[in-house]
């Protein structure tokens, strides 16, 4: 049985989390608004304070980001069917639209990144594909 160096492998998983970040394409979006249409679009719509806490951002904060949001057509407010006083926050198919480029479009830099690395690197990094998955599911779950 072979030891591997756990932090090592953690700190190349982060420099290539960091890696993605920079490659997302902006079309005007900022991180955080990038990741609240993303996350809305895997869990469905959900209240503001879920989304702020999601976010690691004060009420307020997300608030404003929500307003943007909704000035631009890439998330809605909707009621919740819980409780009548609050509202969900829903990504539009707009919004679906813009991750779906943005998705798309950094797929595209990253393949252009690996098919510039050697044949051995790319067959490493297709072999820990299915790794990646379990880890990425792991961690969402």
């Amino acid at each position: 049985m072979h030891t591997i160096d756990r932090l090592a492998v953690a700190e190349g998983v982060d420099q290539l989390v960091a890696l993605l970040t920079r490659l997302s394409p902006r079309n005007g979006l900022s991180l955080v608004a990038a990741s609240t249409l993303a996350t809305l679009d895997r869990y469905g719509p959900l209240r503001l304070t879920d989304l702020a806490e999601a976010a690691a951002v004060t009420q307020p904060s997300m608030t404003g980001l929500v307003n943007r949001l909704v000035a631009q057509g890439l998330v809605e407010r909707t009621p919740d069917d819980r409780d009548r006083r609050s509202v969900n926050v829903a990504v539009t198919d707009a919004g679906r639209a813009l991750l779906a480029q943005r998705r798309q479009r950094r797929a595209e830099t990253l393949a252009s990144l690996i098919d510039a690395l050697d044949p051995d690197d790319r067959d490493a990094l297709a072999a820990a594909v299915p790794a990646i998955t379990r880890l990425v599911a792991t961690g969402t779950s």
